[in-house]
């Protein structure tokens, strides 16, 4: 590649087996949920991203943030037939463990990409979630922590010193907190509604090396009151923090239409933290940023909200 060149173009990063990741009727983390995010960047206006298909990744390579014994664990749960829940909302299938590990395949690979240079920034969409994912638990829909794999992917495979994620969804993301809870080389951002659903991520939660920036929101706090906060309590932390790469848990469920939660953002309001990020990655981590799909379960809020994500990492 001319090193001179400017690479534009935006990964897109999928795969069928999001389907297979089969939850009982009336589960909100549903595959319909995939079908609506295809549907949404099926729009003309997205013809210019780059697509490819999301790589299964190895088994060991999700002990890159979960003990290999849990793993294994996981993996050998997984049913022939039927369903298995790991708690009431948890849920495991036969296709569970091959869309686990296309998500940590998709991640990784997008990595890769903007690593290299053959991209600017990517957005991985695949299912279950992972942020809910501790470093010893199944909970809150997620299998494995897709996010964190990859941070640690980013500093295993490419050298990266310092990784910043960055946690938009609407619940707290506590599975990456307990995963980087004492490690001085990610930093990990959180907004999101409290109280709710896993009950934790209070601004008094800073890790051993105060490197956890909890933000939490109140119920029908709205879009401004949610930017005043991304910017005054977690971009001035990503600035001083000079992250190599940032990873995105780019969860949709603060959404006004969502029906898990109380918050009351719009669309552009993703596509205004994008920029933010993409503004500061450009100033300290050659622009590099991957977001990885979590929540949101209004089909239409999520919809909208992929849409104005993926038009500002493509630079609209």
């Amino acid at each position: 590649m001319d090193p001179g060149a400017t690479v534009v173009t935006t990964l897109y990063v999928s795969h069928p087996a999001s389907f297979d990741h089969e939850v009982p009727e009336g589960h909100p983390e549903r595959p319909a949920r995939m079908r609506a995010v295809e549907r949404a960047l099926e729009d003309e206006r997205f013809a210019g991203l780059v697509r490819a298909s999301a790589p299964r990744a190895e088994l060991e390579t999700a002990a890159l943030a979960h003990p290999r014994e849990y793993v294994d664990a996981l993996a050998a749960a997984i049913p022939e037939i039927g369903m298995v829940g790991i708690d009431s909302d948890t849920i495991l299938s036969p296709g569970s463990l091959e869309a686990t590990l296309r998500a940590i395949g998709g991640a990784n690979h997008a990595l890769d990409a903007v690593i290299a240079g053959e991209c600017r920034n990517a957005f991985v969409a695949m299912r279950p979630p992972g942020h809910h994912a501790e470093r010893t638990r199944s909970m809150g829909f997620c299998l494995f922590n897709h996010a964190a794999v990859a941070a640690r992917y980013a500093q295993e495979k490419h050298g990266a010193e310092r990784v910043a994620l960055v946690d938009w969804d609407v619940h707290h993301g506590n599975g990456s907190q307990d995963i980087f809870w004492d490690d001085p080389t990610v930093l990990y951002c959180s907004t999101h509604q409290m109280p709710l659903f896993p009950g934790t991520g209070s601004a008094s939660e800073r890790g051993e090396k105060n490197t956890i920036v909890n933000v939490p929101l109140r119920p029908n706090d709205d879009g401004e009151v949610f930017r005043e906060a991304f910017e005054t309590g977690i971009l001035s932390r990503l600035e001083a923090f000079r992250p190599d790469v940032i990873v995105i848990s780019a969860g949709f469920d603060a959404h006004r239409l969502d029906p898990l939660a109380n918050l009351r953002l719009e669309a552009e309001d993703f596509g205004w933290a994008t920029r933010r990020l993409m503004d500061l990655a450009e100033r300290c981590a050659q622009g590099r940023i991957v977001s990885v799909l979590e929540g949101g379960y209004s089909l239409e809020g999520l919809a909208k909200s992929v849409a104005a994500h993926v038009d500002a990492l493509m630079g609209r």
